[in-house]
């Protein structure tokens, strides 16, 4: 796996860690609820970096008797998890924790605490969202950022960055809902601000399992990729058509070609294994991620 993700991924981890448990100070003193849910999704993230750099080693296994592929879609796996905890455990504990608050409003004792916390962990999350951001920028090229995670094979960048940007909007609410309730004097407005806080955690949670999805099930690859070895294999002499070219994704630096190829009849078998093992060589030389290759040699009548 490269460097870069494992980067990103350590980098918010040691921010997350750091900025959890001065979120839990803060709310044991002020009585926040925006607060305590800003801590437990800083927990929720660390946790998550944690599965991510455990999904990163579990896809670097070679493969073997059961996984003759490999284990590259452990990464699949491990991001769908991350997913579902940040619905499960951010999302639903601080809408239960705004919620509460919402019934059983109690006001913010000394909000400056709670202020200088924010500040803090907004600029350690920004400085974790730039790097996220520049390393996702690097790995997208040209592509829009919307295209760019659509068509994006590692999700552990695009995890991290949508992790980062929830944090970062998270904070601004949080910040909101404590500056309305002490100018306001409607303690449950504290509250609202977490309910709205599990809310962001929850879109990014469904945006997060929906593109990791379709990784995990087993997407093609991009179309860029399909059209670079059916280009390939068409400049072989003696190849007649390109049938069909199937690609999967078996972790983001492996992709799992299926090709059928139809030959121009009248040549030896001799010729036509040459040309499949070109083919592959070819392939490979050019595509790097393409690491297995299967070729169905079909021939036909010469059209000529």
């Amino acid at each position: 796996m490269a460097s870069g993700p494992k980067r990103v991924i350590y980098a918010a981890l040691l921010g997350n860690s750091a900025i959890a448990v001065i979120k839990f100070v803060a709310a044991s003193m002020t009585g926040s609820s925006a607060m305590l849910s800003e801590a437990v999704h800083s927990v929720v993230d660390t946790g998550n970096q944690l599965l991510l750099l455990h999904g990163l080693r579990c896809a670097r296994r070679p493969p073997d008797e059961e996984f003759p592929f490999g284990h590259g879609k452990e990464i699949y796996f491990w991001s769908f998890v991350v997913a579902l905890s940040v619905f499960a455990v951010g999302a639903g504990v601080s809408i239960y924790e705004g919620v509460s608050h919402i019934l059983h409003p109690s006001p913010i004792d000394d909000p400056t605490v709670s202020y200088v916390v924010l500040g803090l962990a907004f600029l350690f999350e920004g400085a974790a969202w730039f790097f996220a951001w520049r390393e996702f920028s690097r790995a997208r090229g040209s592509l829009g950022v919307f295209e760019a995670v659509r068509r994006g094979k590692d999700p552990s960048l695009f995890v991290v960055l949508f992790e980062d940007s929830a944090a970062m909007l998270g904070l601004l609410v949080a910040f909101a809902g404590i500056a309305l309730s002490r100018a306001t004097g409607l303690a449950w407005l504290d509250g609202a601000a977490a309910v709205v806080i599990g809310l962001i955690l929850a879109g990014t949670a469904v945006w997060l399992a929906y593109e990791t999805k379709g990784l995990l099930i087993g997407e093609a690859a991009d179309e860029r990729v399909r059209a670079e070895i059916g280009r390939i294999a068409m400049r072989r002499p003696g190849v007649l058509r390109l049938n069909e070219v199937l690609t999967m994704h078996m972790g983001p630096d492996f992709i799992l070609v299926n090709l059928s190829v139809e030959f121009r009849d009248g040549q030896s078998t001799e010729t036509i294994e040459v040309a499949v093992a070109t083919i592959d060589a070819e392939i490979k030389a050019a595509l790097p991620e393409v690491q297995r290759i299967f070729v169905e040699a079909e021939t036909a009548p010469d059209e000529d």
